[in-house]
């Protein structure tokens, strides 16, 4: 990733207007913020100079400017292309790491009375919740799914004995199996992932590969609408936790008690 001479300056003069405190996925990952009077926009993305880091990882998708955006699927063909996933051209042995649904499919087990038509009928991303008490990870035998320090729900497909088990605990439908071997499947095969073999579980990982190498995830930095906000759930100051205070989020069958890490403004 490069960056010209005006983006830069701008970069640096933001540093030294007292963004530095600020980790710059909090920063970008927002979309347009004003401090200090000067206009933060989501043009100018990260300059890469570490691993990210984050007591907690989270994400919120602004359901609005998500619907503002019809028929977009930038997210889901950014997501799907940089981590090799197949496109086999049939829902039977389809795998999905970001799929879309719509609101009241989503959420059918909550009651939104008076629903506003253009929210009930849209649709929304959806992708593993990363959730706090993972059904996933207890059910595994070989311990190919699991929890890191920092809310990351991960799969190690090396590991996976296909017993599906995941699959089953899952109450969100958010892991996919391999019935075929992937590799014809994939369109343009990117490097600087692995592909899988036939036998396998996969699922969303929060782009752990890009955040160790200093990037958003690919679906973050993709939405032109700036609706997926990316941040540590656990620093009071973040991005996604100050928008949380401010606007009314869900989040997928709370009552089931997986806490999900994924929140849907609305």
């Amino acid at each position: 990733m490069s960056i010209d001479r005006r983006q830069f300056f701008k970069i640096a003069g933001l540093a030294t207007l007292g963004l530095a405190g600020k980790p710059a996925y909090e920063v970008f990952a927002q979309g347009e913020d004003v401090v200090d009077s000067v206009t933060v926009t989501s043009e100018t993305p990260p300059v890469p100079t570490g691993p990210l880091t984050a007591h907690r990882w989270a994400m919120a998708i602004d359901v609005r400017k998500c619907l503002d955006q019809k028929d977009c699927k930038k997210c889901l063909l950014a997501c799907h292309q940089v981590h090799n996933v197949p496109d086999f051209g049939n829902p039977k042995d389809e795998i999905k790491w970001i799929w879309k649904e719509s609101f009241e499919h989503a959420f059918h087990e909550q009651d939104f009375e008076h629903l506003p038509d253009d929210l009930e009928h849209q649709v929304v991303p959806i992708f593993c919740n990363h959730c706090d008490n993972p059904p996933c990870v207890q059910v595994c035998p070989t311990q190919a799914t699991f929890r890191r320090e920092d809310g990351i729900v991960m799969m190690d497909q090396h590991r996976c004995i296909g017993c599906r088990y995941c699959m089953a605990a899952c109450p969100y439908g958010s892991r996919s199996f391999n019935w075929r071997d992937p590799r014809p499947f994939i369109k343009q095969v990117d490097p600087a992932y692995p592909t899988r073999t036939r036998g396998v579980v996969e699922k969303c990982t929060f782009c752990d590969d890009r955040l160790a190498r200093g990037l958003l995830p690919a679906c973050v930095e993709a939405c032109e609408a700036r609706a997926m906000i990316f941040g540590d759930l656990e620093d009071a100051g973040s991005g996604i936790r100050e928008l949380l205070r401010q606007r009314l989020a869900i989040r997928r069958k709370p009552g089931l008690g997986t806490k999900p890490e994924i929140y849907y403004i609305v």
